[in-house]
């Protein structure tokens, strides 16, 4: 018998559902990938810009739930991302 996976609710505003992009996370109610939008947060684009190019199909509190937890897994994972260690 082979298990459905289930969805995973990330947030208030963000789902990793197996069944919609293949997994990878998006704002609820959306085919928007999280990723994107952290693309053009970290490109400098004004978050009003952000919400006008997805059809006002996001907020700005979904954004900014986006960056928390990019924020949070950063601060958990920083050992993975050193390209080499600093001397003291």
């Amino acid at each position: 018998m082979k298990r459905k996976t289930q969805a995973k609710l990330l947030g208030r505003y963000i789902v990793a559902d197996p069944a919609i992009c293949h997994g990878r996370p998006t704002f609820r109610g959306t085919r928007i990938f999280v990723s994107d939008v952290l693309e053009m947060v970290a490109e400098g684009m004004a978050w009003e810009t952000i919400i006008e190019q997805w059809h006002n199909s996001i907020t700005q509190e979904a954004i900014a739930e986006a960056v928390k937890l990019s924020s949070e897994a950063f601060l958990k994972h920083t050992d993975e991302f050193v390209l080499e260690p600093v001397p003291a």
